[in-house]
C-alpha cells in the first residue's frame, strides 16, 4: 500500500492525497490551491493520477481548499462515488457552484485583458455546470456510520468539530490477511466553539495524517474574543465608523451571528445607540446558513437546547442580511456606523475586496480578521502591515485600524492537537503532518517527539509513502467482542428510547435477538438514523 501527499503539504491549502492498494486507488479530498499566484498556478496543473483510475474519494469537509477540485476531477474522467457527511454535501452544494462561478468570472475578465497583448485565451478551470455535474457522484452518510465500501476497505466520518459536517475519517482497509487503520483528522476544530460539537477523540490508528495549521502556536484565551471583538466595534462606532470582517461564509460567518447573538441577548440593557446595524454581505453565507438550520441534528448540546427554548441562534434584531449588489454597493454609500461581515475569508475574492476599496482608506474605520491568513492573500499582507495595496485595479491607501482577533479560529491550536493526539489508546506508528507552513507543523513535530515519542515526518508535496509490513490483525482493536457489542448497542439504543418512555422496558428484549457479530454495523447505522430523524421530529415539534 502507498500514501502519496499530493496538496497541503508544506503549505495550508490543495488538500489532495492518493492512496493506492493493490487492486483499488482512492483519493482523501481534493482541494484547490489558494493565496500566492505561485500555488494558485497549481489549480491549472495536471492531476498526477488519471482520474478515470480512481475508484472512490473520500471528503473530510466542504471548504473549498479540500473540496474545490472535485469538479476539474470529475470533467476529466472520475465517475466513482465520493463519500462524505450529509452536511458537507449540502453546503458542498453552493459552494462547488459559487467557486464554478468565480472561475467564470475570474476567466472572462482576464481573457479580456490576455486578449489586448495577443496572448491566448484561457478557459476556466470548471464551471457553474461542471460543479453540478460533479455533484451527482456524492454519496452522503451519517456520522459513526461504519461503510464497507468494498470487501477490503471501510470507512467511518467522525465529527472533527471544524465546520458544519467537517469529518475525521477512520480508514481501514484489508490486504491479503492483514487490515491497516489509517486516520486522516481533516481539519480539527477547537473545543468550545458555538454551534459546533467538540471534535471526537479516536481510540487507535497504524498511521495518522493530522494537520498542523496553528501547530507552533496558541490561541488567545476563548474567553476575551467577543469582549475584544465589541471594544474594536464600539470604539469604531464612537467613531462613526465602519468595521470589516472578512470572514468564511462558511462556518466562520455562522459562528459570528451565533456568538453576537448571544452578546447582545446577554447585555439586554445594552444603550440603543451601541446596537448598530449588522450586514452579513454574501450570498453564499445567507445560503450556509440557511443549510446550518437544517442540519440542526449536527448542532452541539447548548445550541440544540436554545433551539428546544424557541430562539433562532442565527437572527436577531439588528442583523441584516443582504443579497442583492445593488444594496450591497449602497453600503459603502451610506455614511453611518454599521459592521459590515463578508466573504471570502483571506481576502482574496468576493464582495469584501469592494468594501475594502471603499473602506481602507478612511482612518475612523476598522478590519477584523477572526480567521487565518495563508501568505500571498490580501488578508495577510494587511496583518503584516503595508501602506497601501492594489484593489480592483486601485492603489487605495491603508489607513483604517487592521486588527487580528484570533480566539475565533475554526483551526485547533498546538495545545488542542496535542491533547487529541494523545487520546489515541494504541498510538500510531507514525504520524504525517500536513496542512500547515513548514514553521508551524515543525513545531508541532517536536512536541509530539518531546512528549509522546512518536516517528513524525513532514512531506514534501508529492512525497510518497509505503505501507510495506503487517502492522494490524483483521480480528484485533475495534473489532468489539460480542457482549462489548451489545453493551454500545445498548446504550445507544436506550438514548433513543428515551424519547419513548413506553418502549423503555423493552430494550432488553430487543437486544437478546441481537445474536450474530455481523448484524453489528447494521444495527448501529439504524440507530443512528432514527437519532437524526428524533431531532428533525423535535425541530418540528419546536416550530
Amino acid at each position: 500500500m502507498n500514501i502519496q501527499f499530493l496538496g497541503a503539504a508544506k503549505v495550508v491549502t490543495g488538500s489532495n492525497i492518493l492512496i493506492t492498494t493493490k487492486n483499488y486507488q482512492l483519493l482523501i479530498d481534493c482541494g484547490l490551491f489558494q493565496g500566492s499566484e505561485e500555488l494558485e498556478k497549481l489549480n491549472r496543473e495536471p492531476f498526477q493520477y488519471n482520474p478515470e483510475e480512481i475508484d472512490f474519494m473520500l471528503l473530510s469537509h466542504a471548504h473549498i481548499d479540500h473540496s474545490g477540485r472535485i469538479p476539474k476531477l470529475v470533467k476529466e474522467g472520475f465517475n466513482g462515488k465520493i463519500y462524505c457527511t450529509n452536511a458537507t454535501y449540502d453546503l458542498s452544494d453552493i459552494m462547488l457552484k459559487d467557486s464554478g462561478h468565480i472561475h467564470e468570472s475570474d476567466t472572462k475578465w482576464l481573457n479580456k485583458s490576455r486578449k489586448r497583448s495577443g496572448k491566448k485565451t484561457l478557459e476556466p478551470l470548471y464551471t457553474v455546470q461542471d460543479a453540478e455535474n460533479s455533484l451527482r457522484y456524492f454519496e452522503p452518510v451519517l456520522y459513526d456510520q461504519k461503510i464497507n465500501i468494498n470487501d477490503d476497505i471501510s470507512v467511518r466520518f467522525k465529527d472533527a468539530g471544524h465546520i458544519l459536517g467537517s469529518s475525521i475519517i477512520e480508514l481501514w482497509i484489508k490486504e491479503q490477511e492483514d487490515t491497516v487503520k489509517i486516520v486522516f483528522s481533516g481539519d480539527l476544530g477547537t473545543s468550545g466553539k458555538p454551534i459546533i460539537r467538540d471534535p471526537d477523540f479516536i481510540k487507535e490508528a497504524d498511521y495518522l495524517i493530522v494537520e498542523s495549521t496553528y501547530g507552533n502556536r496558541i490561541h488567545e484565551n476563548k474567553e476575551f474574543r467577543m469582549k475584544k471583538l465589541m471594544e474594536i466595534i464600539n470604539d469604531t462606532v464612537s467613531k462613526n465608523g465602519t468595521v470589516i470582517i472578512p470572514s468564511f461564509a462558511v462556518g466562520r460567518t455562522q459562528e459570528l451571528i451565533y456568538e453576537l447573538h448571544k452578546y447582545y441577548e446577554e447585555h439586554d440593557n445594552i444603550e440603543e445607540f451601541l446596537k448598530i446595524p449588522i450586514y452579513i454581505d454574501s450570498p453564499m453565507a445567507i445560503s450556509a446558513t440557511e443549510i446550518f438550520k437544517k442540519n440542526t441534528y449536527a448542532f452541539d448540546e447548548e445550541a440544540r437546547k436554545y433551539i428546544l427554548e424557541g430562539h433562532n441562534p442565527l437572527d436577531f434584531e439588528n442583523l441584516h442580511y443582504v443579497r442583492d449588489h445593488k444594496e450591497s454597493m449602497r453600503l459603502n454609500e451610506a455614511d453611518y456606523p454599521k459592521v459590515v461581515i463578508s466573504a471570502s475569508g483571506m481576502c482574496t475574492a468576493g464582495r469584501v475586496r469592494h468594501h475594502l476599496k471603499h473602506n481602507l482608506w478612511k482612518e475612523k474605520n476598522a478590519v477584523v480578521f477572526v480567521g487565518y491568513q495563508a501568505h500571498g492573500t490580501l488578508g495577510r499582507i494587511l496583518q503584516e502591515g503595508v501602506d497601501s495595496v492594489k484593489l480592483l485595479g486601485e492603489e487605495i491607501a491603508v489607513l483604517a485600524s487592521i486588527h487580528s482577533v484570533e480566539g475565533f479560529s475554526a483551526h485547533a491550536d498546538q495545545n488542542d492537537l496535542i491533547n487529541w493526539i494523545g487520546h489515541f489508546e494504541k498510538k500510531p506508528q507514525k504520524i504525517f503532518l500536513i496542512h500547515g507552513e513548514e514553521d508551524n507543523s515543525r513545531g508541532l513535530y517536536e512536541l509530539i517527539k518531546e512528549k509522546y515519542n512518536i516517528k513524525s515526518l513532514i512531506p514534501s508535496m508529492g512525497y510518497s509513502f509505503t505501507v510495506e509490513e503487517s502492522v494490524l490483525k483483521e480480528e484485533s482493536g475495534e473489532m468489539l467482542k460480542p457482549i462489548e457489542r451489545k453493551e454500545v448497542i445498548k446504550r445507544e439504543l436506550q438514548e433513543v428510547l428515551q424519547q419513548f418512555e413506553n418502549l423503555e422496558d423493552k430494550a432488553d428484549q430487543f437486544l437478546d435477538e441481537i445474536v450474530l457479530e455481523k448484524e453489528y454495523d447494521k444495527i448501529k447505522n439504524k440507530l443512528l438514523d432514527l437519532q437524526r430523524e428524533l431531532m428533525d421530529i423535535t425541530m418540528l415539534i419546536g416550530k
